[in-house]
Order: structure tokens, then C-alpha cells, then sequence
């Protein structure tokens, strides 16, 4: 870690968390009742199925596309960020539709984020059902891209959503800093580099190029968590590990976490950023969790890929490289 540079937290960058979550939960209580929500996406009974909705969109990560005019793979970003909710759920995604918002037309952005959703549809096998362009120049200031993904579900293929003690759980690794909190690492990037200086880990892309890989989708798995007894999933997005607390108040004992890919040293270095806060914001090498007896474990990683990476135990909160997160 840079010892001479200040330390560097999500807070620090300029989002509130506590406020954000505030305005959230403003919001729901204006609402008011909810039809039927998993943690991760809302469920609506259509007679014999349900039907799984995930709204979500790729956050600051634009704005490195945007510095660098690589927009080709945002779209699957966007793509993956709501595919991998309703896989969490155990929905079957269907079918895409994106909302991209401009401050004026570019036949070139355009053209590549188009070829990024297709992308990720294709990846996530589900259906591209076209969507939104909007010119708003008075609104938006660069552009913004967002999505809503539709899935199906039986009764059975629905996750339980509450792990149980003596769970053992099996990580799935992460492509890297996926598109969560990337005002942290753009701006610890930045610090000391240019967007399109080279990469020190790798000299062939630039710091550009290494955050924007994109985000891992995680469809490929449904088969393998309908196969079997799982008591929950999480997605580790923003929040990092603590998104593990999602499937239950118990203790996440992770014994074997996937190494971290190289660009969260990179952000941790040139940001001074403490360990804890990056377990607390990044999915540091691990992307998706699965909690499921100890019996089912051999079965699923053999089929679905991954590893035991830790056990449910009792009390509340989540043990990782010698870090205690709550």
C-alpha cells in the first residue's frame, strides 16, 4: 500500500452510504407494499410460474468507457448485473430490455453498446427484446445505460433465500471488479495514471482496459442450483462480502477465498485503501456464493464449476483473511 498517499474509502469519493440508503428506504415506504421480493428480485404469481423482474444498471463504470471510447462491453455489464439478480433467486432469465440515455446521439456508442447487449443476452440465453433511447440534454450529461431483465420460476425452482448452520458454501471466482463501486476504484486508479496510461500488472492494456472487464454472468449455473438442495445464493455486488449476511444472521466462516485478480492491488495501492474496506466494497476475486449441506457439495461444484471456499456457523457476521465484516 502507497504509505504517503491518504487513505482513500467509498464514503470519501463522495456517496454517502448511509444517505443513499436512506433515500432508498424513503422510497419503498412511499411506494408502500411490495407484490413478492426476494433480496434480489421481485416475484410476481402468474398462475403455475412466477415471474422474476431485476432492474439495474452499470453505474460509473461509464464513465471510464466514456474517457477511453470503448463502449463495447457495458452492455454486457448491464446485462449481467440483472441476470445475475434473478439468478440468486433461482429465476430463469427470458428476455432483456435496456434504457439508454444520451445528451446527444452517437451512431458509435450506440453501435457498441448494442453489440455488448447482444452479447450478454447471448451469454445469458435469454431474449433481446429491444428497448429505450432517450436524447435528454438538459438531463444527462454524457450517457446512461440501465436494464430490466424478465425471468420464470416454479414454486421449486425458487431459492429458500435463508442458509442454515453447518452449510457449507461454495464460491464461484468473479472476471474482476465487475460493476459495483467504481467511483472507489476509478478514483484510486487516477490518482497517480491516466485512464490510458499501461497497465502495470500487464503491459498490453491499459488501466482503462483492466477496469472495464466486464462483469461475469452467472446463468450457467441454474441448472446445477435446481439440481440440487440450496438453501440460498448471493451475488456479491456492492457492499462486497457483506452481501453474504443477505442469505442469514450467521457467522460466514471463508477459509478458502479465490485469489483477488490483480487490478484490486492495483485500486488498493494507488488509493491507500484499507483492507477491511476492500472486503466491505469489491468482490475481491469471488463473485457469487451458493450455502448448501455438505452432502450436495462434491455434486454441485462438479457440476456448476467453483469451490468450497467456507461454512455457516453461528452468529452474525463474515470472516474472511483475518477480517470480522458486520
Amino acid at each position: 500500500m502507497n504509505e504517503d498517499a491518504d487513505e482513500l474509502t467509498y464514503a470519501e469519493t463522495g456517496v454517502d452510504i448511509d444517505e443513499s440508503e436512506a433515500a432508498t428506504a424513503a422510497l419503498v415506504d412511499a411506494v408502500g407494499d411490495l407484490e413478492g421480493t426476494t433480496d434480489y428480485a421481485g416475484l410476481v404469481d402468474i398462475g403455475d410460474r412466477y415471474l422474476g423482474l431485476a432492474t439495474d444498471g452499470v453505474g460509473t463504470k461509464l464513465l471510464v468507457a466514456d474517457a477511453i471510447g470503448d463502449y463495447s462491453t457495458v452492455g454486457i455489464d448491464c446485462v449481467a448485473m440483472n441476470v445475475n439478480d434473478l439468478v440468486a433467486s433461482g429465476v430463469t432469465p427470458v428476455a432483456f430490455v435496456d434504457y439508454l440515455a444520451v445528451d446527444e446521439p452517437s451512431e458509435d456508442l450506440s453501435q457498441q453498446v448494442g453489440e455488448g447487449l447482444s452479447a450478454g443476452a447471448s451469454r445469458a440465453g435469454m431474449a433481446l427484446v429491444g428497448g429505450e433511447t432517450a436524447v435528454m440534454p438538459e438531463v444527462i450529461e454524457g450517457f446512461d445505460l440501465a436494464g430490466t431483465a424478465a425471468g420464470l420460476a416454479t414454486e421449486d425452482d425458487l431459492l429458500p433465500g435463508e442458509a442454515e448452520e453447518g452449510d457449507v458454501l461454495v464460491g464461484l471466482p468473479s472476471s474482476g471488479i465487475h460493476s459495483n463501486r467504481l467511483t472507489l476504484a476509478r478514483q484510486a486508479a487516477t490518482r497517480e495514471h491516466a485512464y490510458t496510461d499501461p497497465y502495470p500488472y500487464d503491459g498490453s492494456k491499459t488501466v482503462g482496459e483492466a477496469l472495464l472487464e466486464p462483469t461475469r454472468i452467472y446463468a450457467d449455473v441454474l441448472d446445477p442450483l435446481h439440481d440440487h438442495d440450496i438453501h440460498a445464493a448471493a451475488h456479491v455486488t456492492g457492499g462486497g462480502w457483506t452481501n453474504l449476511l443477505r442469505m442469514g444472521e450467521y457467522r460466514y466462516e471463508i477459509t478458502d477465498p479465490f485469489e483477488a485478480q490483480d487490478v484490486f492491488a492495483f485500486v488498493q495501492e494507488e488509493g491507500a485503501v484499507s483492507d477491511e474496506e476492500m472486503h466491505r466494497t469489491f468482490n475481491m476475486g469471488t463473485g457469487f456464493v451458493v450455502a448448501l449441506p455438505e452432502g450436495e457439495a462434491t455434486s454441485f461444484t462438479d457440476e456448476a464449476g467453483g469451490r468450497v471456499i467456507g461454512r455457516v456457523e453461528a452468529g452474525e457476521s463474515v470472516e474472511i483473511r483475518g477480517l470480522s465484516l458486520t
